[in-house]
């Protein structure tokens, strides 16, 4: 538990799995139900939400800071690969695709930003898996924008560049097949 206490000080970015990135505001000492806790009180800008976490939970909740730089960038190559879409019915896929999302871990969010996508010359997404593609790449254009200190919408924009980029391929490959 000591190793955790410290681990994140006040303005760091952190990710929350559940939520995603969010920034350490405030560090607050309560006394709840007679327990004296430490908690970490987490800011959410695009939610509009703070979360206060128990120091002693953060790593059984799986709260950790920005990836390394080696993580993003296995994200990234991530999204320049081929599109794997199970032949599942699309209620277990929609519960895989929020399970990743929610795991927090980058590279899982990257794979359904990547398997979600489709390019403007591509038939039109159904409602739902327009609703978990927004969900996926908001989430890892959130973290992206925090590692590299700008905004969502121009890391958004890298994400959606790196996709556009390399995913005619796959698609104009399929319509050969």
């Amino acid at each position: 538990m000591a190793s955790t206490a410290n681990a994140f000080t006040v303005g760091d970015y952190v990710v929350y799995p559940k939520h995603g990135v969010g920034r350490v505001i405030e560090l607050q000492s309560e006394e709840i139900a007679g327990m004296q806790l430490e908690l970490y009180v987490l800011r959410f800008e695009k939610e509009r939400m703070t979360l206060r976490v128990p120091v002693n939970k953060v790593e059984s909740i799986g709260m950790r800071k920005l990836s390394s730089d080696k993580t993003l960038k296995q994200a990234m190559e991530t999204l320049k690969g081929k599109p794997k879409v199970k032949r599942t019915m699309w209620s277990r896929r929609a519960q895989e695709y929020e399970a990743k999302i929610n795991s927090g871990d980058l590279v899982s969010i990257a794979e359904v930003t990547r398997d979600l996508f489709r390019p403007e010359d591509q038939p039109e997404q159904s409602y739902s898996e327009r609703q978990i593609f927004e969900a996926a790449s908001s989430r890892l254009a959130r973290e992206l924008a925090a590692m590299e200190e700008t905004d969502e919408p121009t890391a958004l924009g890298k994400i959606l560049d790196v996709l556009r980029e390399h995913a005619p391929q796959y698609y104009d490959n399929a319509e050969e097949a």
